[in-house]
């Protein structure tokens, strides 16, 4: 029985890990190479990825500015399709504050990122509680989201 559940587990890893795969600008469609340099200028690169989700093909950058993270997820036709913003937690609506605060009650919250994706702004935290790392994410009125 432990084989199979360590099998099951490295089975489940492998899926994950090949559903993202990390690229290089040349690798990019051009079109994705255009809308990633006007997007990130004054930005240091720090990553891309290719991914394929729900049958589409989409393409990942992460980058830092002023010591901030900032995330951008592009479709194959160079449309920015979601970003994910390092932001203070002091900058996050009232509202959606209070519900990262109860969602990460009895933790530490390390990091808050701002997650706009379809014209909709959502709030995400990363905290520790009880020693493992975990996220939280709220609506701008402060309802829980599912990611």
């Amino acid at each position: 029985m432990r084989t199979l559940f360590v099998v099951t587990l490295a089975l489940g890893a492998w899926t994950i890990q090949a559903a993202e795969k990390k690229v290089q600008m040349k690798d990019l469609p051009a079109v994705v190479q255009q809308a990633i340099q006007a997007q990130t200028k004054g930005s240091q690169i720090k990553g891309l990825s290719k991914e394929t989700e729900k049958g589409q093909t989409q393409y990942e950058v992460e980058t830092v500015a002023d010591g901030k993270s900032r995330d951008l997820t592009f479709d194959d036709k160079g449309t920015m399709i979601e970003v994910e913003q390092e932001i203070a937690m002091d900058s996050v609506p009232a509202s959606a504050r209070a519900g990262l605060e109860k969602q990460t009650a009895g933790g530490k919250i390390t990091k808050v990122e701002s997650v706009t994706r379809g014209g909709v702004t959502n709030y995400e935290a990363a905290y520790t509680k009880g020693g493992k790392s975990r996220e939280a994410m709220v609506s701008a009125a402060g309802s829980p989201v599912k990611d």
